[in-house]
């Protein structure tokens, strides 16, 4: 029986998802394929997001802590949920798995792709421009690292729309919530391209 604390955790945990850090992915990725018009395009919109007003306040209250917060509610549903997709392989029942799989590989993801961004920043190493993400996507490691983390993360964000329209009660019947999964199929598609076209962007 799901204990009244595990509700709330849920459904704070797939509000933070969608709100504010699915915008902030969506946004982020929209960012990056400014690269697709070159690196003074992708230079330009990057330092218009670091000029915003508070834009430290920004980033902590609209992104670390709430991404922070996911993780460790999302690393807990992960390891105490219970699979069944041996005994009931439903479409379902795959997303709910692999929703849980993404989630541990974006906690990794995200926090060395900060550690290679945002970090070096932060300690003066190095401005993160073009050339930064470039430099980082020369090594095929790292460029299979991260098209294997854009594409977990689209797939989660979309996943968890779906997640969070049933959590939070606005589509109850079958036939709503059949709908919305074609419908978070597309998001995961159109995000997945945005994404991959930008991270191509930094290696041709």
């Amino acid at each position: 029986m799901l204990r009244e604390s595990d509700f709330y955790i849920r459904r704070l945990h797939s509000l933070l998802g969608i709100i504010p850090i699915g915008l902030f992915v969506t946004q982020h990725l929209v960012i990056n394929h400014f690269a697709t018009r070159g690196p003074d395009a992708f230079n330009a919109a990057s330092k218009f997001m670091e000029s915003l007003p508070f834009v430290l306040y920004l980033e902590w209250f609209v992104i670390y802590i709430p991404l922070l917060l996911h993780a460790v509610f999302g690393l807990y549903i992960a390891f105490t949920a219970k699979n069944n997709v041996n005994r009931y392989g439903t479409f379902r029942n795959w997303m709910f798995k692999l929703q849980r799989i993404t989630g541990v590989m974006l906690v990794i993801f995200i926090a060395w792709h900060i550690y290679q961004t945002r970090f070096q920043k932060a300690i003066g190493a190095q401005e993160v421009d073009f050339d930064m993400m470039a430099n980082i996507l020369s090594s095929p490691f790292f460029l299979v690292f991260y098209i294997v983390g854009v594409l977990a993360a689209t797939f989660h964000l979309a996943n968890g729309l779906w997640s969070f329209l049933v959590t939070w009660g606005i589509t109850q019947t079958p036939r709503s919530q059949k709908i919305v999964s074609f419908i978070t199929i597309g998001v995961f598609l159109i995000l997945s391209v945005i994404g991959m076209q930008a991270i191509f962007a930094f290696v041709i």
